[in-house]
């Protein structure tokens, strides 16, 4: 007896919003118990959601792009139908994933609600004119800083004309493409089935081999690709973990997967070789087998270390980075650390020194607005908040969490806080506004060691402070006599478009003056 099931987003723990990066599967499709569906991403974890039980996918609630949290319905399931594998079956028509408005037998299909992303650069355009596609194909790749997402079709058809190419920006709202049904364009928009093989000038470019070492889950889901990627990889059997990407930043593109397929290597990623700047002509990246060197080990990045590292070399390729050292006195300050935490001991709240130095940093963008700025064109934007980040360590790698008005807060507040965004990086449970609107960024390696470094700017931020642990100095600050003093080292990395070297030595000696007698915020 057939049984319709709706089936539901289950406990995912504390996270509501969640993102869909990933529709597994399609109306039509049999299922077994426990075959992943859907795949949801957090900033900091991503998790499959199962197949409660075995049946027929009847319709499909959800697109890529979708935020869903526990108890949202995200597709209809025919429990009856999973072991009628013969029989063919017809699935309901589900609301159409991409807005769209007719023209007779003509629709403008346009990019659907993706939350508040505007401007989104498309990445790659997935068909062309003449193309017969069904509803729910992939037709465009977009991707903003934190996500990557396809337009599905709403419906079956041919395309007609492209409105978009690669490169160009799109929100919602905008006509990416024209589809004609198929009463407007005959037999063309749904293709007979072919009952015999396809004749070798028909056939797809890429035969179907196996990897005969199987795809391993966990690399596949790590492994930087669009959702029309993956499902390709998965019908030809290729483990994505083991793709050289060539698209931008090394992202996996449909023909590295064909390639890996045919067995040859994917197209460098990076710079082609033959390009050149100030007429030096540019190598590509180097493949070396290092195994014929001694025992490797292979592991894949961490999505957090993927997002991140794309970030960060796009900053440091982008923005003029110089660096600024100093240092600043804080022997009075450690001690007034001391005696505050053995005062605050039963309330549970630890302040430690980056608690004043996100205090001192507010104080000190006050005096120096354009560090609290960003770049926008032509414009400088200063910002009247003063929302300071601080770089986390966890298990899979930097976070940055973003404590809010610390101008307005007092230390033990700031430390409490702290405490707690700290926390959640480290359970990988923050929440996308907990990272976003930072306008500074303190960057600490005192518990762990060093004396200088380069931080790189977390863009569109103009400037972040590090600092490395405190060590005991013998200082003579009158030039006659010498005293210990315990010494904290500051490299202030700031974006020269906006601030000259001299604003920034004044910069980093109002914030170590601060540091040195913390009253000073007062005045």
């Amino acid at each position: 007896m057939s049984q319709i099931i709706a089936v539901k987003v289950p406990d995912i723990g504390d996270f509501k919003d969640v993102p869909i990066i990933e529709v597994l599967v399609k109306p039509g499709d049999s299922v077994q118990a426990e075959d992943p569906l859907i795949t949801l991403e957090s900033d900091k974890a991503t998790m499959d959601v199962p197949a409660p039980t075995s049946g027929t996918v009847k319709e499909i609630r959800v697109q890529v792009g979708d935020t869903v949290s526990e108890g949202t319905p995200i597709l209809m399931l025919d429990s009856a139908e999973a072991t009628q594998a013969a029989a063919p079956t017809v699935p309901s028509v589900s609301p159409p994933p991409a807005p769209v408005s007719s023209h007779g037998d003509t629709f403008d299909v346009r990019v659907p609600d993706i939350g508040d992303f505007k401007d989104v650069p498309v990445i790659e355009v997935l068909v062309k004119p003449g193309d017969a596609v069904k509803a729910e194909d992939p037709l465009i790749t977009l991707e903003s800083d934190k996500a990557t997402l396809d337009v599905p079709a709403p419906l079956g058809g041919v395309v007609r004309e492209l409105k978009v190419q690669v490169g160009d920006t799109v929100s919602e709202g905008t006509v990416i493409l024209t589809l004609a049904t198929a009463a407007a364009s005959g037999a063309a928009a749904t293709p007979a089935p072919v009952s015999e093989p396809a004749s070798a000038s028909a056939a797809p470019a890429v035969a179907a081999p196996v990897p005969t070492a199987g795809i391993d889950e966990g690399a596949f889901k790590l492994a930087y690709a669009g959702p029309a990627v993956r499902k390709l990889a998965r019908e030809l059997g290729v483990d994505l973990s083991k793709v050289k990407g060539s698209g931008n930043q090394g992202r996996i593109l449909k023909e590295d997967v064909e390639s890996f397929a045919k067995g040859g290597a994917a197209p460098a990623p990076g710079v082609a070789a033959g390009a050149g700047v100030g007429g030096i002509e540019l190598l590509p990246w180097p493949r070396v087998d290092f195994g014929k060197f001694g025992p490797v080990e292979s592991k894949p990045l961490s999505r957090i270390k993927k997002i991140s590292g794309a970030n960060l070399h796009r900053n440091w390729v982008m923005i003029p980075h110089v660096t600024n050292h100093d240092e600043a006195d804080i022997t009075e300050l450690e001690a007034f650390r001391i005696q505050l935490n053995q005062e605050i001991e039963k309330s549970g709240v630890r302040v430690s020194m980056l608690a004043f130095m996100i205090k001192a940093a507010a104080a000190t963008l006050k005096q120096f607005p354009e560090f609290n700025a960003s770049l926008d064109g032509d414009n400088l934007v200063f910002k009247q908040y003063y929302h300071i980040g601080f770089a986390a360590d966890t298990p899979n790698g930097l976070v940055v969490p973003v404590l809010r008005d610390a101008n307005q807060k007092g230390i033990v507040d700031i430390a409490r806080e702290m405490g707690e965004l700290a926390k959640l990086a480290r359970e990988g449970k923050l929440k996308p506004d907990q990272m976003q609107g930072g306008t500074f960024t303190i960057s600490s390696l005192g518990g762990i060691g060093g004396t200088y470094f380069t931080p790189i700017i977390n863009a569109p931020e103009v400037a972040i402070m590090g600092v490395c642990r405190s060590s005991w100095k013998q200082v003579s600050p009158d030039g006659k006599q010498s005293a210990w003093r315990l010494i904290l080292p500051l490299s202030l990395s700031y974006d020269h478009r906006v601030i000259d070297g001299a604003g920034a030595a004044r910069f980093n000696v109002h914030f170590a003056n601060l540091l040195a007698d913390l009253r000073r915020v007062l005045i």
